[in-house]
C-alpha cells in the first residue's frame, strides 16, 4: 500500500495531463456549445455545459465500476454510434437553419431554449458518443493501474468531472464577454454555419465508416 501511494500522485499528474490535452482537443462538444453560445450566451448555454458535464460524469462512474465489458458489446456500441451520428447531423442542421435567421444579439435572451432542452442536448451530446467511454475505461485502467483504490478512482472522477465542466463554462463565458459579443456580430451566421456543418461532418464519418 505504501509504494501504491507513492505511486499515485504521478500516476493522477499523468491522468490529469492527458485529460486535460483531449479537453483542448475540439470534438461535437465544443461545436455544440460555441454554436449556442455564441447566439444565447451563458443563459441559453450553462444547461449544455451541465449536460455534458453530465453525461462524462456516467462514463466515469462505469469507468470506476470496473465496466470493462464495455469493449465486447460491439452490438451495443454500433447502436449508440449510429444514434450519435443521427443525432450529430441533427443537431448540425438546426444550427445551420439557426443562421440563417435574422436575430439581433440584443434580442436573443428571450429566445433562449428552455433549461430542461439544454440539459437533454448536452446529456445527449456527451451519452451518444461511445468514444468518451472507452476514452475514460482507458484512462482509469492504463494510467492508474490494477491496484488503485476506490478513493483514488473516485478522486480522479471529481477531478476530470470539474474539469470538463470548468472548461465549458470558460468557454461560453468568454464567447458571453460583451467585447467578444460585439467582435462576433458582424460574424454570428457564418461561425453558426460553420458550427453546423463541423457537427454534420463528424456524423456524416460516423456514417460513412459504416458503409466503407
Amino acid at each position: 500500500m505504501e509504494s501504491l501511494s507513492v505511486l499515485f500522485p504521478s500516476a493522477f499528474l499523468a491522468l490529469a495531463l492527458s485529460h486535460f490535452v483531449a479537453l483542448l482537443s475540439p470534438g461535437p462538444d465544443f461545436f455544440l456549445l460555441t454554436g449556442y453560445a455564441i447566439r444565447y450566451r451563458l443563459r441559453g448555454s450553462v444547461g449544455l455545459c451541465l449536460g455534458i458535464a453530465a453525461g462524462n460524469g456516467l462514463y466515469i462512474l462505469l469507468a470506476i465500476l470496473g465496466w470493462s465489458a464495455l469493449r465486447q458489446f460491439t452490438v451495443l456500441f454500433t447502436a449508440i454510434e449510429l444514434a450519435g451520428a443521427a443525432y450529430l447531423l441533427w443537431i448540425g442542421v438546426q444550427l445551420i437553419r439557426y443562421a440563417t435567421t435574422s436575430l439581433a444579439l440584443e434580442k436573443v435572451q428571450s429566445h433562449c431554449p428552455s433549461l430542461p432542452r439544454q440539459l437533454l442536448l448536452g446529456l445527449g451530446s456527451s451519452l451518444l458518443n461511445p468514444k468518451n467511454a472507452l476514452f475514460y475505461l482507458s484512462l482509469m485502467t492504463a494510467l492508474l493501474g490494477p491496484k488503485v483504490t476506490l478513493l483514488q478512482q473516485t478522486t480522479c472522477g471529481v477531478w476530470m468531472l470539474s474539469m470538463v465542466l470548468v472548461w465549458d463554462l470558460l468557454v461560453v463565458k468568454l464567447i458571453s464577454l460583451p467585447h467578444t459579443q460585439r467582435f462576433l456580430q458582424r460574424y454570428i451566421g457564418w461561425i453558426e454555419r460553420t458550427a453546423g456543418v463541423v457537427l454534420m461532418g463528424f456524423g456524416g464519418w460516423i456514417l460513412w465508416r459504416f458503409l466503407m
